[in-house]
């Protein structure tokens, strides 16, 4: 490993919100890639299923973050919800104490549990954690074109990837523990030799890359994967992990989270 890299491995991932946790999903897909290796899909384990599962892919980072090989990991659904949302709620403002209550709300690990049938109130309780499409992010914000973690059912929506796949966030805070950094939510900077589990927004950085036959689904992944190598590659990813922010910026974002990769 060169001396300006970071990590020994970089994961994109593409992720869905669709179905169940069960549910195949061709929306779903990891490309990974290492100091010598170029980014290459990750298959699923052999099954009858063609694709990833949500729950398949929370065991198979419980697998991987066990490994004695630092990892950085790009996941591409929000990680926390705006300010207005904890307010509203009357919520600590601590990021782990958010992910047990929301998950009191919205079961949506369970096996059969769609998002809309929390949304709908068929089960959990949505209607006491909600928030609104015009809650944005300061991280989304200064994105750009980013959308709310609330604004459903539009093109290019993070709104349901991300309120399924936070339940996993906590699965994986309890199960792996120390052994991941969450950032930025762990501090900003990372301890030398730990692995991490970002947030990435893929539209940064996928005209940057030639497609060469891949799907939109796989290109995303592709490209964090190949971006985040770069960047450690270069020896920039520790600007990237410390953003340029006020101080109170930087305060809500340790609420709200960050997208890497914006400035």
């Amino acid at each position: 490993m060169s001396s300006l890299r970071a990590f020994h491995r970089y994961v994109g991932i593409d992720y869905s919100g669709a179905q169940t946790p069960i549910s195949s999903l061709k929306g779903l897909r990891v490309y990974m890639t290492d100091e010598v290796t170029p980014p290459f899909e990750v298959e699923p384990p052999q099954s009858p299923r063609k694709y990833w599962t949500r729950r398949g892919i929370a065991r198979w980072l419980e697998e991987m973050f066990f490994e004695d090989r630092p990892t950085l990991v790009g996941i591409d659904h929000g990680f926390s919800f705006p300010l207005q949302y904890f307010r509203k709620h009357q919520l600590p403002f601590d990021w782990t104490a958010f992910l047990e209550d929301f998950h009191r709300h919205w079961p949506t690990d369970e096996d059969n549990i769609y998002v809309d049938f929390v949304r709908q109130g068929s089960c959990g309780n949505a209607a006491a954690r909600s928030g609104s499409p015009r809650w944005r992010r300061l991280t989304e914000v200064r994105a750009g074109a980013a959308k709310s973690v609330f604004h459903f059912d539009v093109q290019g929506s993070v709104a349901k990837s991300t309120h399924a796949g936070l339940p996993w966030l906590l699965r994986l805070r309890r199960e792996v523990g120390s052994r991941i950094h969450f950032w930025p939510f762990d501090g900003w900077r990372i301890p030398p030799g730990r692995s991490v589990l970002a947030e990435v927004y893929p539209t940064l950085w996928n005209r940057g890359f030639s497609r060469e036959g891949r799907d939109a689904h796989q290109h995303a992944a592709f490209s964090t994967s190949a971006w985040m190598r770069h960047a450690d590659d270069l020896g920039s990813l520790s600007g990237f992990f410390d953003p340029n922010l006020e101080e109170d910026e930087r305060k809500t974002a340790e609420i709200e989270g960050w997208i890497l990769g914006v400035a």
